[in-house]
């Protein structure tokens, strides 16, 4: 507090932080309540392949390779899904891939798990759509449960790319 002399009268100036501090929780409040935490989007550990294949020993990282195979006809339509030479069932192909690779890498997650070792190399038609390889991804890489992003296999690569279908 501060006492000022005006004349003949002694006024006193109090600083009101009561509203002061009202208006500071408000905005906290506010703040808090808008804040939206966003899912990673788009941030997959995808390999890509050499220009050319190398030959020589075999990459001990490689034993663990599970392959999917994406077919598409000369449209670009998904015709065909398959892991390891499995086919998916073409009603909701994607999503029978995803529980396929969930049953073989499990629900545990972390250092020492089998998604931790297992890598996935993704061979596309030349022709296929965009969106069915990113489907794919999507399929290998985790699933939303529960509001959660819940993770399979984070490494994936793309075989190298096939020629393109003469017409």
């Amino acid at each position: 507090m501060r006492i000022r002399n005006v004349g003949r009268h002694k006024e006193e100036i109090r600083l009101m932080m009561t509203p002061m501090i009202d208006v500071v929780f408000l905005l906290l409040i506010f703040f808090i309540m808008t804040f939206k935490i966003a899912a990673p989007e788009g941030d997959f550990n995808i390999k890509m392949p050499a220009a050319a294949p190398v030959q020589g020993p075999i990459d001990p990282t490689m034993l663990s390779l599970l392959k999917v195979r994406v077919e598409a006809n000369r449209d670009g339509r998904l015709t065909g899904v398959y892991l390891a030479e499995a086919r998916m069932p073409d009603e909701a192909p994607f999503r029978a891939l995803q529980e396929r690779i969930r049953l073989i890498v499990g629900d545990d997650a972390g250092p020492g798990s089998i998604a931790e070792d297992t890598e996935i190399e993704l061979d596309c038609d030349y022709n296929l759509r965009f969106e069915y390889a990113i489907d794919a991804i999507t399929a290998i890489s985790g699933k939303v449960r529960d509001g959660e992003i819940v993770k399979l296999i984070d490494k994936i690569k793309f075989a190298p790319l096939r020629k393109a279908p003469q017409p």
